[in-house]
């Protein structure tokens, strides 16, 4: 029997990649050698064969890079032996900024590569689908192959005779060939099977979770195949069965790099993109964007004592949130926007944390008058929800802020309740003043959540003379 999943093997032969043609073979049977892309230890190949998702393959990805860090700290130079699937190396100027539009899918597609003159290693569409005319040569002495051209024509001898019904044939869990080869990073194979799959209709095809491979390409930051998936026509609004476009993961995972391609390269081609839309649970990509954001910063603020790498990991983490924040601005998104569940804006998501780096980017904002007294469905201001924080070292810095831009101090809620009703007592409330004061104030009878409306109230003067002059 033949083995036509062994498309996927680097190790088989040009011969035997020839001979995949058997659309009869049994998917059950057969997929068992699906994933064995190098030469393994005998105990991780045996492991493959049992099962392996695109779920696994994520959770392996995630365990290398933990031993790499492992690794670096013990100051080895030991190679991990960890058994994942190896990116495969492709061209360093490769860049996935670059697209040209995408020709109409052709049935009688047939995977004959040549040469291409473009510099910035890519393949466009047109290439693939109209291959040199028989007969004449390929400019071989003028432009120089790149080393990822060279993979895409070895993979497309190997996948070649593959039909369309055994492409798009789905294992348990739904992943197909694709699925599994972007997972892998094995980009120069996955350009060549999405480009087949789009000639069928076929490359936006889910998973058991309702996750295309653009979805895969998004949560592995693979930034150079989310480019060729979009250039071969992938759509970036498919959501999943949360509701998730593959912009609410890049956001949500912090990989600016994919979301960046996947905006270059829908600018280029003059595609049209929901930068707004909605998840299941009623946020946009910018909201999501935020709330990452804000549980990275919490998480520095609880941790006590973190050790150099966790705190180097949170540093590295909330820039890139901070950039995706950015990106998903430039690509349009509105910060007025309100969540569908509870009608806060970026605004609000962003001072329930007092998170001063978000509060400063959106008041910076041209229109950032406009939105700094909208309510929430309850009726609740930034200012409302900055005024109720606790333990937050930052909340009087962004008061502050919030005041400067136009924060009314006297807006109620709809339960009738101003900014300075909502301090709480303690500490928080009593900061501002010396302790001496304090007490004096009590002695006279002031009792301590009158007190905390002092300070808010002190506070909002203190601003609102700064502004003044």
């Amino acid at each position: 029997m033949h083995n036509s999943f062994n498309m996927l093997d680097p190790r088989v032969s040009e011969n035997r990649g020839n001979q995949i043609l058997s659309t009869a073979t049994d998917f059950s049977q057969d997929y068992k050698g699906f994933l064995i892309t190098d030469p393994r230890p005998p105990g991780y190949i045996q492991a493959m064969q049992k099962k392996n998702t695109v779920k696994e393959l994520l959770k392996m990805k995630r365990q290398v890079n933990e031993q790499e860090w492992n690794f670096s700290q013990e100051g080895t130079n030991t190679e991990h032996e960890f058994k994942c699937a190896k990116l495969e190396p492709f061209d360093s100027d490769a860049s996935p900024h670059i697209l040209s539009p995408r020709a109409p899918a052709s049935p009688k597609f047939t995977p004959n590569f040549h040469p291409a003159s473009s510099q910035n290693g890519h393949i466009t569409p047109q290439q693939m689908q109209h291959p040199a005319p028989q007969g004449q040569a390929a400019p071989t002495t003028e432009v120089k192959m790149s080393l990822f051209h060279w993979q895409i024509q070895q993979e497309a001898k190997r996948v070649g005779g593959v039909s369309p019904e055994l492409l798009n044939k789905q294992d348990a869990d739904g992943d197909t060939f694709l699925h599994i080869a972007v997972a892998q990073g094995r980009r120069a194979l996955a350009y060549v099977l999405a480009a087949k799959m789009a000639s069928s209709g076929s490359l936006d095809t889910k998973e058991h979770n309702g996750q295309t491979a653009l979805h895969i390409a998004a949560t592995t930051n693979q930034h150079l195949i989310a480019h060729d998936l979009l250039a071969n026509g992938a759509q970036v609004n498919t959501r999943d069965f949360w509701g998730r476009s593959p912009l609410h993961v890049c956001v949500e995972k912090g990989h600016f790099l994919s979301l960046q391609s996947i905006w270059r390269t829908l600018t280029a081609s003059g595609r049209p993109i929901d930068i707004d839309v909605f998840n299941y649970d009623g946020l946009t990509p910018l909201h999501v964007a935020v709330l990452s954001h804000n549980a990275v910063v919490k998480e520095q603020r609880c941790l006590e004592n973190p050790c150099t790498y966790m705190a180097a990991e949170l540093v590295r983490r909330r820039q890139t949130l901070v950039e995706c924040v950015k990106t998903v601005l430039l690509m349009g998104a509105s910060h007025g926007t309100k969540d569908l569940k509870s009608g806060r804006t970026c605004l609000h998501m962003a001072s329930e944390e007092a998170n001063v780096e978000l509060l400063q980017l959106f008041l910076d904002r041209p229109s950032a008058m406009t939105i700094v007294n909208v309510k929430t469905f309850s009726g609740n201001t930034a200012l409302h929800i900055v005024s109720c924080l606790q333990n937050r070292q930052t909340q009087v810095e962004a008061v502050k802020l919030l005041m400067r831009k136009g924060a009314d101090p006297g807006s109620k809620n709809f339960e009738n309740e101003l900014p300075s009703q909502l301090v709480p007592e303690g500490p928080i409330g009593e900061k501002g003043m010396t302790p001496t004061t304090a007490s004096r104030l009590i002695d006279k009878g002031l009792h301590r959540g009158r007190l905390a409306n002092f300070w808010i109230c002190s506070l909002c003067v203190v601003t609102i003379k700064e502004m003044t002059g």
